[in-house]
């Protein structure tokens, strides 16, 4: 279960915004939650009619004209890229523009086991292959020493990146980052492709027209796949973008977008995100991203088509590690399970891709609402990748572990990192000390919701207007609503049972909800239920009808008592962790027999998941803490199976009576709260 969080909302600023413009009520609800307090700051968040005057961005001018000159005497350029989408959009862009202006052009994408960005062993290569000038893209702004071999080695250099410099700046011609201290650009949030058209329109004069015809919908998958702010320019570029993809004639996304099942549909910045980046993206991680490249590079539709299925079976390779990963991930906790009540998540295994425990990072932590380390083990050594959210920082948790480390890097959100194999049992025990040391109360994964949706908002022209809203992303979600006290009267399977549809009583009005991923039996509600929802909504348009659209993110009974539940659940996971409570707290956890009896026989064979039988149990009431204890004691006697991996109960078959009285555990509970 994850905390709910309902924005405040000034209603009397809602209705300004509405009044003086053709803002819907609803979108104007949603910019007020949103902390819009002005039709000038909704002008601002909403309306940008053009990318800036790229000259602006420090050393642009610069950068230019030292690759215009180059291309005039003749001079061997090399692109530098980088194995993710954004650098592999960024380098067929640019790649292109140089070649249909004849350079003599070539480019270069380390494979990810390189690693990220310049290195000497390729700087070397590419001088042996005659590069004389290379013009990195997504990546550079901190490679001083291999800037330094590059000049010693007779060649020069052009930066163009958008990550955070250091305090000194490579030796380049140009080094162009908007980042720069020194930098006057307005605007800074752009991502390593947008940079590359920057530079192409800086090239052409300054006008960036042909730059966005000819590439701005590279430009904008770029943008979303590299989770840059969607605000000002970078929305302009995506809106732009879009439209420029619903009608290219690019062999490689047309082939792109119809393996993954998107051509001929409504495109938008989700299509973006989760159907076209991952594929691109799959390519670093299973294949080489050289198979990227010549795929957007395609001139034939045959051509694209053999490299888009290449391109498939990378992003297929992707999910079957994600998954595999998982399993073994499943496996640990089975053998273990309080490795799940730890303040921190700490998981390692013998040849993890490294291409993807990122991503099963960020997955265990939407499952467990917890900081997540990933750490594979591999021949000659083990690397890492961590994600958290809210208060605790990736960065700062590292740093404080550094001794464990041979190398490390990130932010508040992510980061990455390196140790010798030997060191991952210490490395695990410092996260877990510096986790316990500052932050007793570890934060907890919230759900914001926008908005208490009430029956009479949800209309078409109501939720249509919210579309003013969009491209979605980064700095911009798409906006969450609650939906409260609505009664549950039917659980539709689809697909086979791979999702349902809730058909809901919400006030007086009929209405369906779509909760993906959820087959009817694993829901924790059932017929006549009052349940709380957040949903997002939509249009849909099928066979000349319109309707509204309501896709589930998270669900609940009606009356569960959040701040309770979290409290009561760290209460358990101290306990399990061996952390002294106090003796109050013990006489409340301790579950009386009436109690175990009753929660015994809300548990069926068929099997329940926690959280829903602790929404059953709420007419005793009974606190998380105590069902969890009443749980595990009848775990201990062999009465039922605990899933923890899937938060699941099942009763277990019982040939003779069973004295709950010989719970080792009960006793230890019921003694703690009589000392």
């Amino acid at each position: 279960m994850k905390k709910w969080q309902m924005t405040e909302l000034d209603l009397k600023i809602a209705q300004a915004l509405c009044a003086g413009s053709d803002i819907s009520m609803l979108c104007a609800e949603v910019l007020a939650a949103r902390g819009i307090f002005s039709l000038e700051e909704a002008a601002a968040l909403l309306n940008c009619d053009g990318l800036s005057d790229p000259f602006l961005i420090q050393d642009m001018q610069a950068a230019a004209d030292t690759i215009n000159a180059a291309i005039d005497a003749g001079i061997s350029i090399c692109i530098y890229g980088d194995y993710d989408c954004d650098g592999v959009m960024a380098t067929v862009i640019l790649y292109s523009y140089l070649s249909e202006l004849g350079a003599d052009v070539t480019y270069y994408i380390p494979e990810r086991e390189e690693g990220y960005g310049l290195n000497e062993a390729a700087i070397r290569q590419l001088h042996e292959d005659g590069a004389e000038l290379i013009v990195t893209v997504d990546n550079g702004i901190t490679a001083l020493r291999e800037a330094e071999l590059i000049y010693e080695m007779g060649m020069r250099l052009v930066v163009t990146d958008h990550h955070q410099p250091l305090e000194e700046l490579p030796r380049a011609e140009a080094v162009v980052d908007p980042h720069r201290s020194d930098c006057a650009s307005p605007y800074k949030k752009y991502c390593g492709a947008g940079i590359a058209l920057l530079l192409i329109a800086a090239m052409d004069g300054g006008d960036d027209t042909m730059a966005m015809e000819q590439f701005g919908e590279l430009a904008a998958i770029a943008t979303v796949a590299d989770v840059v702010e969607l605000s000002s320019e970078n929305r302009y570029l995506v809106q732009m973008g879009l439209r420029l993809l619903a009608n290219t004639e690019r062999p490689g996304l047309l082939a792109l977008m119809e393996k993954s099942g998107v051509l001929g549909k409504k495109l938008t910045s989700t299509t973006m995100a989760f159907s076209l980046a991952p594929r691109i993206n799959a390519a670093g991680r299973f294949g080489s991203p050289l198979q990227a490249v010549h795929l957007l590079l395609a001139e034939t539709p045959e051509e694209a088509k053999v490299l888009a299925e290449q391109l498939e079976q990378c992003n297929c390779a992707r999910k079957k590690e994600e998954e595999k990963i998982l399993a073994e991930i499943e496996g640990q906790i089975e053998k273990d399970p309080a490795l799940l009540c730890r303040r921190v998540l700490v998981f390692a295994g013998a040849q993890w891709h490294h291409g993807v425990i990122g991503i099963v990072a960020a997955r265990l932590q939407e499952r467990f609402g917890k900081p997540v380390f990933m750490i594979t083990l591999e021949e000659n050594g083990a690397r890492g990748s961590a994600r958290s959210f809210d208060a605790f920082s990736v960065f700062a948790c590292l740093d404080a572990c550094k001794a464990h480390l041979t190398k490390y890097g990130g932010h508040m959100g992510a980061g990455g990192f390196s140790l010798e194999p030997e060191s991952v049992p210490a490395f695990t025990e410092a996260v877990l000390a510096y986790a316990a040391r500052n932050f007793p109360q570890m934060p907890v994964m919230t759900a914001k919701a926008d908005k208490l949706l009430m029956p009479q908002d949800l209309t078409i022209e109501n939720v249509a207007g919210l579309e003013l809203l969009e491209p979605y992303g980064a700095g911009n979600p798409a906006p969450v609503f609650a939906l409260c006290h609505a009664v549950l009267k039917e659980l539709v399977p689809l697909s086979g049972g791979l999702h349902t549809k809730l058909r809901l009583i919400y006030g007086s009005m009929a209405i369906e909800a779509l909760l993906f991923r959820t087959a009817p039996e694993a829901v924790s509600l059932k017929p006549e239920d009052m349940c709380d929802l957040l949903v997002t909504v939509g249009i849909n348009q099928f066979g000349g009808r319109t309707s509204l659209s309501l896709i589930v993110q998270d669900y609940r009974r009606s009356g569960v008592k959040q701040a309770k539940y979290f409290a009561a659940k760290d209460a358990y996971e101290q306990f399990i962790r061996g952390e002294e409570l106090s003796k109050a707290y013990y006489k409340a956890i301790t579950p009386a027999r009436e109690e175990l009896t009753a929660v015994y026989k809300k548990i069926p064979e068929g099997g329940i998941g926690m959280d829903a039988l602790f929404m059953h149990m709420q007419s005793l009431p009974m606190n998380y803490c105590k069902l969890r204890i009443a749980l595990d004691v009848f775990a201990e006697l062999g009465l039922v199976a605990q899933d923890l991996y899937h938060e699941t109960v099942r009763r277990l078959p019982v040939k003779a009576k069973v004295n709950l009285e010989n719970s080792v555990l009960l006793q230890t509970v019921r003694q703690k709260g009589e000392v």
